[in-house]
């Protein structure tokens, strides 16, 4: 049953069947192959996916998101960290890293962010002489940043599926998150340097930057609120995500004083929409669960390398390589859902940590992000910035090679994601 499952779904990715509808097809197929299980099941799993009472985090935190993002706060941020890095080697295409780490605290989705992001700075980075491709994939890497530093829509999901604390995945991202933005600051330096990029002749006045750290302050304070409220105790996954919708529009109508009606209606369908794709990819991954644990095709596969590969090593780095080629056809949200139950029991036989399991999938899936042929950020990259693939993809070099030895060290460094 998983076998045809499996095959079906493959078939339906390349007839470009979209993924949430895909994924219940294939497992009405399994089941229907296997003759004695009746076809309801796929349609009660698909169900009860939608009653869990913590993914309700997932669309308060996207709303958050759109609501911080869509206003005056997203203009102060921006503006925050242009001015802190323009003075610097490559200061333009480093504002970009810079920005999706302060943006990370808010969104938690790498596609929102490349767009957001990638739509402003793009243009002006153009304007500054640097090459569309370069400043593309810059923007198609950095995009990523944004899965680590906590609130993380993905490692909400992984959490799901793993049964581990939401806080200690926020935790442990943060560490990598910020090792990932100082290797990619890194490479605009290097890179500008090595093409002798000029660096711009724009005087930082001190008390303009301390008014923008003020006026930006409340945003970079929430990634802090949620993890010190998820620590503590003082509330669940789901009620910080409600708080932080709270805080959103506190901060919209009380102090930028800039939330319409007009605005909020709009937010509301944004998050409304991203939250629909999302969702459908977990009833159908739900239904694929269900399918592979009634084949027991984890236990199987945990016990089939327990027998065959002695060296956790080993183990590991198939683990890794398997999650970066699935991450290239596959959103992470899929790929987490269907790779989780599979790689959890895996884990636990080799003696590998969940939570540093949890950091490994998202690092790796993040990058796939950005990989061909179907990297997310890197296509919404190029068409903003009107550049080739092709050429884009050959600037993605230096930032993909700091993204993997980075994974390399969450992968065999427990003290990195491990607090």
């Amino acid at each position: 049953m998983t076998l045809v499952m499996i095959i079906s779904f493959c078939i339906l990715m390349v007839l470009a069947v979209p993924v949430g509808y895909g994924l219940i097809i294939a497992a009405g197929i399994g089941v229907l192959f296997n003759g004695y299980v009746p076809l309801s099941v796929v349609a009660q799993q698909v169900y009860d996916q939608t009653q869990s009472f913590p993914m309700l985090a997932l669309p308060f935190f996207m709303l958050a998101g759109t609501l911080m993002l869509g206003g005056e706060l997203g203009r102060q941020l921006l503006e925050l960290a242009s001015r802190a890095m323009q003075r610097w080697r490559g200061g333009p295409l480093s504002t970009t890293v810079v920005s999706s780490v302060v943006f990370g605290g808010v969104s938690g989705s790498a596609v929102a962010n490349a767009s957001a992001l990638g739509s402003v700075l793009i243009p002006w980075q153009k304007k500054h002489g640097y090459p569309p491709a370069l400043c593309a994939a810059n923007n198609a890497t950095s995009a990523v940043i944004d899965v680590l530093i906590p609130p993380s829509i993905p490692m909400i999901l992984y959490a799901l599926i793993s049964g581990v604390s939401v806080g200690d995945l926020f935790i442990s991202g943060i560490v990598p998150g910020l090792i990932m933005a100082a290797s990619f600051v890194f490479v605009c330096w290097y890179v500008s340097v090595r093409r002798g990029y000029a660096i711009e002749a724009v005087k930082v006045h001190k008390r303009e930057l301390a008014r923008l750290a003020v006026q930006s302050f409340p945003a970079i304070l929430l990634p802090i609120l949620i993890i010190v409220c998820l620590r503590s105790g003082l509330a669940t996954p789901t009620e910080v995500s409600v708080l932080s919708v709270v805080y959103s529009l506190l901060l919209s109508i009380l102090f930028y004083r800039d939330l319409t009606w007009r605005r909020f209606c709009e937010n509301m369908v944004e998050a409304g929409v991203a939250t629909g794709v999302v969702m459908l990819v977990i009833m159908g991954s739900a239904a694929v669960g269900w399918v592979l644990t009634f084949d027991q095709a984890p236990q199987h596969m945990a016990e089939w390398v327990s027998t065959h590969i002695s060296s956790p090593i080993v183990i590991i780095l198939m683990m890794n390589l398997i999650m970066l080629v699935v991450g290239m056809p596959l959103d992470m949200p899929p790929a987490i859902l269907l790779l989780g139950p599979i790689f959890v029991p895996l884990a636990d036989s080799i003696g590998l940590d969940r939570v540093q399991l949890g950091l490994m999938m998202v690092i790796n899936l993040g990058i796939g992000l950005y990989t061909p042929p179907i990297g997310t950020t890197l296509f919404i990259s190029s068409s903003i910035a009107k550049a080739p693939l092709g050429t884009t993809t050959n600037e993605l070099w230096p930032f993909f090679g700091m993204a993997m030895l980075l994974l390399l060290a969450v992968s065999f460094v427990p003290a990195l994601t491990i607090y």
